[in-house]
């Protein structure tokens, strides 16, 4: 049984996803999760630092599987750089709504406090990712690239299509209710797409 803070975090996650910070009080959070306000901020103090106990429980996640991926010897550098693909599409198609307010907050930059954590909280992710390019450079699987922005490239083809629905529809000639983040030949077509962009971009041949 899930104790109260986590029973709080879990209906907070799937608020803020839903309505957005602006649109998400404390009071919506203590009655959805059948506690009262008190208890909230006893928990937590501000919707503030709610959504960022959030930010480090997802972080978190997302380090414990890119962890794993970083320290399975059996996988060559550029099998590493594959899973790390697969883990992100699968998490952020999955979570996609709250990953679409992450970097609603990074855009917008109306709450500072929030930005830092946001920022704080990934850019270790990020790191994983980077040592696994430098290992690969070192051992000569992949050639000499601008590490950063190989992960900018990365992350920024699956936040394109995770922020531009519409576009994305247009661009493959589908309706406006297709939904390409449940369709499960989309996501094997973004990997796919991806995989192959890593190939041709590290690859030492």
């Amino acid at each position: 049984m899930k104790d109260k803070r986590q029973q709080i975090i879990d209906i907070a996650l799937g608020l803020f996803a839903e309505k957005g910070f602006e649109g998400t009080s404390i009071r919506d959070i203590a009655e959805k999760a059948a506690v009262n306000v008190a208890m909230v901020n006893y928990y937590f103090g501000t919707k503030e630092k709610l959504f960022e106990q959030i930010v480090e429980y997802k972080s978190l996640a997302t380090r414990g599987i890119l962890d794993e991926i970083l320290k399975n010897e059996s996988l060559s550098p550029i099998q590493k750089i594959e899973a790390v693909i697969d883990s992100y599409i699968e998490k952020l198609f999955t979570h996609r709504m709250f990953h679409r307010l992450i970097q609603q907050e990074l855009i917008l930059n109306q709450r500072e406090s929030l930005q830092n954590s946001i920022v704080n909280n990934f850019i270790p992710n990020a790191l994983i990712i980077k040592s696994i390019i430098e290992t690969g450079i070192k051992k000569g699987d992949f050639r000499k690239v601008d590490i950063e922005l190989t992960i900018a490239s990365l992350n920024g083809t699956i936040n394109h299509i995770l922020l531009s629905k519409k576009f994305c529809n247009r661009l493959m000639n589908k309706s406006d209710d297709y939904i390409p983040y449940e369709d499960i030949k989309f996501k094997k077509r973004v990997s796919t797409h991806l995989k192959q962009l890593m190939h041709a971009h590290l690859l030492n041949y």
